[in-house]
This record gives C-alpha cells, sequence and structure tokens, in this order.
C-alpha cells in the first residue's frame, strides 16, 4: 500500500518501523498469547512494557532523578486544570507568556482556580514572535510560571537557550509539539507535560515530567484524577492507564533511541526546517510569517498572501501525495509539520510541489 506524506500536527505521522513492529505484535504480544489491547494493565506484561518507556523516556529526556514521570490520560488540555489545582498552593499566583492559543487556554484555566497574570503576550502580531521578557515583571512569589514551547498553530517556540530565568519559580512547559525533537535542559523546568499524539505516539496518553517537591501540594477541591500524588503513589495505574498508547510511545522511544537519541533527532530536524524555510524566504510566492530567530522547527507555517491560492495550494498538494497542509481554521494558510517521523524525502516532494505551483501561480 502507498503511504502519503503526513503533514498533520496531530495525530501525525510515526516511523513506519514502529507501525511495522506494532503490527507483528497485534495479535501476541512476544509469547503473552494476547494483543496489548487486551492485556490487564494489573498484568506482567504490562508492568514490563510501562516500566520499559518510563526508564527509556526518562533516558532520552535525561531526566534527573529528583523527577517523577507519569503517563496520564486526558490530552494537554487537561493539564491546564492539573497544573493549577497541584501547583497553586502556597501564594495562588501563577505568571503566563501568551504566545499562542494554548498558552492562552491554559491561563484561562489557571485563572479559575487562583490570581494568573500575564507577563507578556504576542497576540499583537498574530503571535509571530516570541516576546522579550524582563524578569524584574514576574512575580516573584509566583507557585509557577507557565509557557507553551512550541505554539503549534503558529509556528513558534521558545529555544532551549531563550527559555525565561525564572529563578526559584518552577518553569512549567507545555511541550506537546516538540518533545524529543531537540535537546532542552529537564532541570531548567519544574514541570514538563506532553500529549503524546504529535511526536511520541498515538492520541490517548499525555507523559508528565515533574519535579517530586512539587507533588503532594493539591487544593482540597482537587478531584481524585486530578491529584499527581495519586497518580505517583500508584505509578500511573492507579485507574486503568492508556496501555496501547504507551506501548507505541515505548516503541517510539525504542526508534529514536536507535536513532541516536534526541540530539542525533534535532540535528536532522534542524536540516529539515532549514530547507523549507530557505525555500520560503526565497520564494516570490510563499511568505513565513513567524520572525526567523523565534521560528519552530516541528511545525512550519507559511502563505501565499492569497486565501483563493491558499486553497488551491491545499487541493494540489492532496493530489500530489502530501495530507495535512492546510493551516488551523483559526488562522488558514499552510502548515506543515515536519515532526520526527516526517523523512527529509517529505520535505523534498513538499518543497518540488512548491516550486511547481508557483512557477505556475506567481
Amino acid at each position: 500500500m502507498k503511504r502519503v506524506y503526513n503533514f498533520s500536527a496531530g495525530p501525525s505521522c510515526l516511523p513506519v518501523e514502529v507501525l511495522q513492529r506494532a503490527a507483528d505484535e497485534m495479535v501476541s504480544y512476544g509469547d503473552s498469547g494476547m494483543s496489548v489491547m487486551e492485556m490487564s494493565h494489573r498484568s506482567s506484561y504490562f508492568k514490563d512494557i510501562l516500566a520499559e518507556a518510563k526508564s527509556l523516556y526518562k533516558e532520552l529526556m535525561n531526566v534527573p532523578d529528583n523527577y517523577e514521570i507519569l503517563f496520564l490520560q486526558g490530552g494537554a488540555s487537561t493539564q491546564f486544570a492539573m497544573v493549577p489545582l497541584n501547583l497553586l498552593s502556597k501564594s495562588n499566583k501563577a505568571d503566563f507568556m501568551i504566545t499562542g492559543s494554548w498558552a492562552k487556554k491554559a491561563y484561562q484555566e489557571s485563572a479559575r482556580y487562583g490570581e494568573a497574570k500575564v507577563i507578556a503576550s504576542s497576540e499583537d502580531k498574530t503571535f509571530s514572535y516570541i516576546p522579550k521578557v524582563d524578569s524584574k515583571d514576574f512575580t516573584p512569589d509566583a507557585d509557577f510560571f507557565h509557557i507553551c514551547v512550541n505554539n503549534t498553530i503558529y509556528g513558534s517556540r521558545f529555544r532551549p537557550d531563550n527559555l525565561p530565568d525564572t529563578g526559584d519559580v518552577p518553569l512549567v512547559g507545555d511541550m506537546s509539539s516538540n518533545i524529543l525533537s531537540e535537546v532542552y535542559d529537564v532541570s531548567k523546568f519544574g514541570l514538563i507535560y506532553a500529549g503524546a499524539q504529535k511526536n511520541m505516539g498515538p492520541a490517548g496518553v499525555t507523559t508528565v515530567i515533574i519535579r517530586k517537591d512539587l507533588i503532594g501540594h493539591a487544593k482540597d477541591i482537587t478531584p481524585t484524577m486530578l491529584n499527581y500524588k495519586i497518580h505517583a503513589d500508584n505509578d500511573s495505574c492507579y485507574n486503568t492507564p492508556p496501555c496501547y498508547s504507551i506501548y507505541i510511545c515505548k516503541l517510539v522511544y525504542e526508534w529514536v533511541k536507535a536513532k541516536g537519541g534526541v540530539a542525533a533527532m534535532e540535528k536532522i530536524n534542524k536540516e529539515k526546517a532549514k530547507k523549507l524555510y530557505d525555500f520560503i524566504d526565497n520564494s516570490k510566492l510563499f511568505t513565513a510569517p513567524v520572525v526567523p530567530e523565534d521560528r519552530s522547527i516541528m511545525n512550519v507555517t507559511f502563505v501565499t498572501g492569497s486565501d483563493e491560492l491558499d486553497a488551491l495550494f491545499v487541493k494540489g498538494s492532496k493530489k500530489a501525495g502530501m495530507e495535512n497542509l492546510k493551516g488551523h481554521r483559526s488562522i488558514g494558510g499552510m502548515r506543515a509539520s515536519i515532526y520526527n517521523a516526517m523523512p527529509m524525502a517529505g520535505i523534498d516532494t513538499l518543497i518540488d510541489f512548491m516550486k511547481k505551483f508557483e512557477k505556475e501561480n506567481a
């Protein structure tokens, strides 16, 4: 069966090797005689899968020993509530940088449970840049400082070298769309959460890396299922976890490790992104709205300047074997999500089509 190049922002493409391995093990995982979909989360088979997934994730992300790793349900959007419910424990204050729709939603949700302050926003220019901030504007006794590290919809990111320095205030990062894509220092964060369906696995599981001293301070109103301590004490198995999604994540972690780890992913991701951005920046038709220094290497947004041509481009790209290049419904245009599993051949195919389209329509 011929496969398309899937540029979806999520659920997104998975490594073919992972899909093939999962297919081989679909009917029977190892000598279990059953699929991972069927086995009990209390079984020795799944306990081993979970332990290996956690160990690989810790290794790939270089997670220090004073952090806990959780595999949860509810998507990254549930973390918008879990973070404030668990971390607003002292001053009941939190700082936010609004650099896109998801950061804004996280801020709005947190404001329901405590005092949420917007330190900076790039909404004035359609989230096309990462605002410069001064630490003197931060709330010194805030319980946490939240950022969305990579902005999937608008195509901007906090580089590893331009994270806000929050001092003793725990930095919370939503890394849903750039997890495992380049090397970040986990110790600079108090908590990192990421929905798996963009760069790590299928929809259904969300990972949380949380510093252990931040666990155990949940508000009294926190539902049991939204309390990090409950999940930490029960090794992510307080209730039935998303077993199959965790299993696929394990296979993806194995794939990333075999490819050389996150540093190797970063190298090829930067090469893919540079090739695509270089073409756009030298194009007579296409432009990339995000300022160069803040561009995402995972989600490349671009436009022609004409809604009609944008629609024509998306329609033509499908016929050329590429799917999901239409930009998010809130901003239009085009978006190429070039996650770890997107091969360089996909970038080349996209650029070849862009050249042809430009020649015919510029």
